[in-house]
C-alpha cells in the first residue's frame, strides 16, 4: 500500500512528468498542491517558479542594452523579490548584466552594490511606486511566459531621475517575510 501511495503522489513532489501530463494529473487526482497564499498559475507555485527566469533575463537584456553605454556603466536592475533578483544574477551573466539589486530578504543587507540608482531597470513594481520616486518612468518590455508565477507577468519599467539618492531610497526597500 505504502509503495502504491508513493507511485501515485512522486508526481506531486518530484518533476517527472512533462508539465502537460503534470496538468492533466494532478486534475484526475483532483488533488491541487498550493504551497502559497497568492494567486498560483497552472502549476504550483514549487514548479510554477521553475518557469520564465531565463526569458526574464532576456527580456531585462534587450532593455538594458537598449540604452546607452554611458548609461547602462551604472544602472541598476532592481527586482522585487529574491527570486527575481537571483533569477538575473544566475541567468545574467551570459547577456553582459550586472548583478541584480533587491530589497527583499538577504538581498537587502547587499545594498545597491555600484549603482548610483540614477537609472534602474525594474521587476515587479508597480507603476504608481515607481513615479514616487524617480522622476521618468516608461514601460520598456512586458514578462509573461505560460507556467510562471502570476505575479511575475507585467511590465519592466525603465528609470531615470530618482528624487533622492540612493543612500536614503535604500531603507525604503527593505521587506522581510
Amino acid at each position: 500500500m505504502i509503495v502504491i501511495v508513493g507511485v501515485m503522489i512522486a508526481p506531486v513532489t518530484i518533476p517527472v512528468l512533462s508539465v502537460e501530463t503534470f496538468i492533466r494529473y494532478q486534475r484526475v487526482l483532483g488533488v491541487n498542491v498550493r504551497t502559497e497564499t497568492r494567486k498560483t498559475a497552472e502549476l504550483p507555485q514549487s514548479y510554477a517558479d521553475m518557469f520564465g527566469w531565463p526569458e526574464m533575463a532576456a527580456t531585462v537584456a534587450k532593455v538594458y542594452n537598449s540604452i546607452s553605454p554611458n548609461e547602462r556603466a551604472k544602472t541598476a536592475i532592481f527586482a522585487r523579490n529574491y527570486g527575481e533578483a537571483a533569477a538575473i544574477d544566475f541567468f545574467g551573466p551570459r547577456y553582459g548584466l550586472p548583478q541584480a539589486i533587491s530589497g527583499h530578504m538577504s538581498y537587502y543587507l547587499w545594498g545597491p552594490r555600484d549603482s548610483d540608482g540614477k537609472v534602474a531597470i525594474t521587476i515587479g513594481v508597480s507603476e504608481a511606486d515607481l513615479k514616487r520616486i524617480f522622476g521618468s518612468v516608461d514601460q520598456a518590455a512586458t514578462l509573461d511566459t505560460r507556467y510562471s508565477m502570476p505575479d511575475e507577468h507585467g511590465p519592466v519599467y525603465l528609470c531615470r531621475n530618482p528624487k533622492l539618492p540612493i543612500q536614503q531610497l535604500w531603507p525604503l526597500t527593505k521587506i522581510y517575510r
